[in-house]
């Protein structure tokens, strides 16, 4: 990933819009900027959080607070708490997320 033509700025997460996004169960709460390809995300999942897709898109996540389970396709898991992160490339393991006691995470893809 290459960042160019991005001035310095700040954000202030609180004042960007939020928008829904139901699972398979629960809810998320994506707060969203863009910048050129970029796109930057404060992300908030209910309690009982599982997604309704396997995604293919490239992130780089960390985790803020509670607890996020990852599984991927090909059955292996993982468990982010806090203070964690993966990163994973496009199209290269498809991935879903879900979590019992939600998690605020923060994502760059």
């Amino acid at each position: 990933m290459k960042m160019s033509n991005i001035p310095f700025g700040t954000t202030d997460w609180s004042e960007v819009e939020r928008t829904e996004h139901a699972g398979e169960t629960g809810m998320a709460y994506w707060r969203t900027r863009q910048f050129g390809e970029l796109r930057v995300r404060m992300v908030e999942y209910t309690a009982g959080y599982l997604a309704d897709h396997w995604c293919s898109k490239g992130h780089i996540l960390f985790c803020l607070e509670g607890e996020l389970h990852t599984e991927l396709e090909d059955g292996r898991t993982f468990v982010l708490t806090p203070g964690m992160s993966y990163q994973v490339a496009d199209q290269a393991e498809p991935h879903r997320s879900s979590t019992a006691t939600g998690a605020r995470l923060f994502i760059v893809d």
